[in-house]
């Protein structure tokens, strides 16, 4: 057997780098569908070639975490793509992913893009303060690319975020060899058409492993991918010098007294939208049966 990557899953197969940089097209072995477990875009595999060209997947390596929606595996940080314009991103949905990817130790860096047309300082402001990695870029001008470009030097980092924000043009100005295809914006929603159809690792120069993935709405869908409804104040990484702080055991950072969270929003210390986030969040999760969790 060999070892290699997933770059790419498309309509059962899978479309393996291997170590010594040849491109392998796989089928994964039916005991895989036996054992409810799919290989993902991101996985390290050990495989069977067949021929120069071809081989079945053997083995799922162990992963450091994996996603549903979107369907991707080992992913070291997701770049969430925003925009205050054209069209405007609602924070709650860039809190929903910060939350899943914070409960599965993957880090987020918020990328700004538009600030040619509107800098969206509040966006920008909320995340430096709640302790983001924050920036602000223009795909058509260009402005903020160096930063990014370092920001997932080395890394696999996944790009998401509502239609219509610049995710691929993002890709695209970084490097124009990728050819994403780029949608436009319905002027009648005031959202982008979708354009990326499938989950793909694109490889940079400098090492990095980017993925370009569908919208928001697949993560604003699926409540079973948020942690239990105790644990989601853990995943909003500002409330954590507060949490233990509170006068009761087991505060859920609402209406309870002596709450040390909401002391510090009072005090500016926590923002305001993010705190709305979390309670929608947590009224979610409850919502969920434990069973549904994964």
């Amino acid at each position: 057997m060999e070892e290699g990557l997933i770059y790419k899953a498309l309509s059962g197969f899978y479309y393996i780098r291997a170590a010594s940089g040849n491109d392998i097209t796989c089928r994964a072995r039916g005991k895989f569908r036996h054992q409810k477990v799919s290989p993902l875009v991101g996985d390290r595999v050990r495989y069977t070639p067949q021929d120069g060209s071809t081989g079945i997947i053997d083995e799922i390596l162990p992963r450091k975490n994996e996603f549903c929606r979107p369907a991707i595996a080992n992913v070291d940080q997701l770049v969430i793509v925003a925009s205050g314009v054209v069209p405007v991103t609602d924070p709650f949905l860039i809190d929903r992913i910060t939350s899943i990817a914070e409960g599965r130790e993957c880090d987020c860096v918020i990328c700004i893009n538009k600030c040619d047309m509107d800098t969206a300082d509040s966006l920008y402001d909320c995340y430096v303060q709640a302790g983001f990695t924050t920036l602000r870029v223009s795909a058509l001008h260009g402005e903020g690319l160096g930063a990014l470009s370092a920001a997932i030097r080395g890394k696999v980092s996944a790009f998401t975020g509502n239609s219509g924000v610049g995710k691929s043009s993002i890709l695209n100005a970084i490097h124009p060899d990728f050819h994403i295809q780029v949608g436009d914006v319905s002027d009648k929603l005031g959202r982008g058409r979708h354009t990326t159809r499938h989950v793909e690792l694109y490889p940079f120069p400098d090492g990095a492993l980017v993925a370009d993935t569908p919208g928001f709405s697949s993560f604003d869908t699926d409540g079973a991918q948020l942690r239990a409804p105790e644990e989601i104040a853990c995943t909003f990484r500002e409330f954590s010098p507060y949490l233990g702080a509170c006068r009761f055991v087991g505060c859920a950072h609402g209406t309870e007294a002596g709450c040390a969270v909401r002391a510090a929003l009072a005090d500016g210390a926590i923002p305001q939208s993010r705190y709305d986030s979390y309670v929608r969040l947590y009224q979610q999760a409850k919502e969920v049966p434990k069973w549904e969790r994964r």
